[in-house]
């Protein structure tokens, strides 16, 4: 319609039995509709809805170690993680130290390295490994597959 001055758009809008509702507040002139907002409020959550439809929920599943791990424990435990990368999850990696085996931390930093060179296909490090009181975290991550 052009420039109207508010009080002519406000008639217009009552006499078609819409609303008028300002898009644009910040334009010099204020840009305003002739429109039904309910409908107009509605078809905002509708896409809204959309959008978080189709995002991606990132899940982060926590796998245990000990410093002390035996080696058929730690293929098991390492077949889980790569089982929860392929999937698409992410994956802390905690190492929890008990008694003495706190006085050795290099054990768990070895640990989580050699955890991370053996998936390092399936996943990436996300988080480097750090200490944290009794336990020591690191954070994988999938590796997202280029597009054919």
């Amino acid at each position: 319609m052009g420039i109207v001055r508010t009080d002519d758009a406000r008639k217009l809008a009552y006499e078609a039995d819409l609303d008028l509702v300002e898009v644009a507040p910040t334009a010099k002139p204020p840009v305003a509709k002739i429109m039904d907002y309910g409908k107009y409020k509605y078809e905002l959550a509708q896409k809204a809805r959309e959008a978080r439809k189709n995002q991606q929920q990132t899940v982060v599943k926590e796998q245990k170690f000990r410093p002390k791990i035996d080696d058929h424990d730690y293929e098991t435990k390492k077949s889980n993680v790569i089982r929860f990368l392929e999937k698409g999850s992410k994956v802390k990696v905690t190492i929890m130290f008990r008694g003495r085996e706190q006085s050795r931390p290099e054990l768990g930093f070895r640990l989580l390295e050699r955890l991370a060179e053996d998936v390092k296909e399936y996943g990436n490090v996300e988080a480097r490994p750090k200490q944290d009181g009794r336990n020591m975290t690191m954070v994988l991550g999938p590796t997202r597959k280029g597009k054919k």
